[in-house]
């Protein structure tokens, strides 16, 4: 469904930090080209731009929110948390959305609402996700299904209800936050590798599909960041090493990535070497990784 033709009533909490967006809907119309100054980093060109960041609410959805917001774009900011969200919303003069993305009608209303409140939607960051550690047998279905509805369901459908927009504009940017463990796997924690394994491959599927047509797909690629994630997850990180980053400069390259089109960002850089020699040599890769720890978390 394209939800800019579709702005029936919905129901769900609103809070705006910034009304005068519900009025300011001038720069909507109109088809830009792919070479469009935005797409190269020019902040004046993303000057009225609108992002919609889901899990805003703390960690690196919040960081990405701020690095955004001071980039030039309107927000409009998801996420469970309604105290922390408002107060981001204040800070940044976005749009507080508060909803579950486990819900399977949360993103078509979070898209609707987006546009509704905000005119469009030029750039999509599927930030939002949930964790969890331990051995899979000890795993409830429940937490299972909830894991894949908000890591990969969610993003799926608000891709789906936004991209058409962004098509007949002839722009507009996606974002899907990973995790290494999409790309190697880690033991102790199947499933969740699982949702961002299945981000990555839809992401890529979606840049080859959407080549040529000024939308662009970026993907961020983090390892170990410092957000109450690990908490979240049941089991805190306890390694020594790699020490986690702080999550300020993992969502500025994510940003940057996003304004240069990039496909993949790496945090921190180095990543791409495990990535490539499990590629390449995937059997050294196994006995590698199970002599350096990667066994359940705990």
């Amino acid at each position: 469904m394209d939800v800019e033709r579709d702005r029936a009533a919905r129901g769900g909490r609103v809070a705006r930090g910034d009304r005068a967006a519900r009025g300011d809907r001038a720069a909507r119309g109109g088809r830009t080209a792919p070479g469009d100054r935005a797409a190269r980093g020019d902040p004046a060109a993303r000057s009225g731009r609108v992002a919609l960041v889901t899990g805003a609410s703390s960690g690196l959805g919040r960081e990405i929110a701020l690095a955004l917001g001071g980039a030039g774009y309107r927000l409009v900011l998801h996420g469970r948390d309604a105290a922390r969200l408002d107060d981001l919303a204040a800070r940044t003069g976005g749009t507080a959305v508060t909803g579950d993305l486990a819900d399977p009608r949360e993103p078509g209303r979070l898209a609707a609402t987006a546009v509704e409140t905000a005119g469009r939607v030029d750039v999509l960051v599927n930030n939002a996700g949930a964790g969890w550690a331990g051995p899979f047998p000890e795993m409830s279905a429940d937490l299972a299904g909830r894991m894949l509805a908000v890591n990969l369901g969610a993003s799926i459908a608000l891709t789906r209800a936004l991209l058409p927009a962004m098509l007949e504009r002839g722009e507009g940017g996606l974002a899907f936050v990973s995790s290494i463990a999409g790309r190697l796997g880690v033991a102790g924690e199947a499933v969740y590798a699982a949702t961002k394994g299945g981000l990555e491959a839809f992401a890529e599927s979606l840049r080859l599909e959407l080549h040529g047509t000024g939308v662009t797909v970026t993907v961020l690629v983090p390892g170990v960041v410092d957000t109450p994630f690990f908490e979240r997850r049941g089991v805190p990180y306890t390694r020594r090493r790699p020490r986690p980053l702080p999550p300020g400069p993992v969502a500025a390259a994510l940003v940057r990535g996003i304004a240069t089109g990039t496909a993949e960002v790496h945090a921190p850089r180095w990543l791409r070497l495990p990535v490539a020699v499990r590629g390449v040599h995937p059997g050294l890769y196994r006995r590698l990784a199970s002599r350096l720890g990667e066994r359940p978390p705990g």
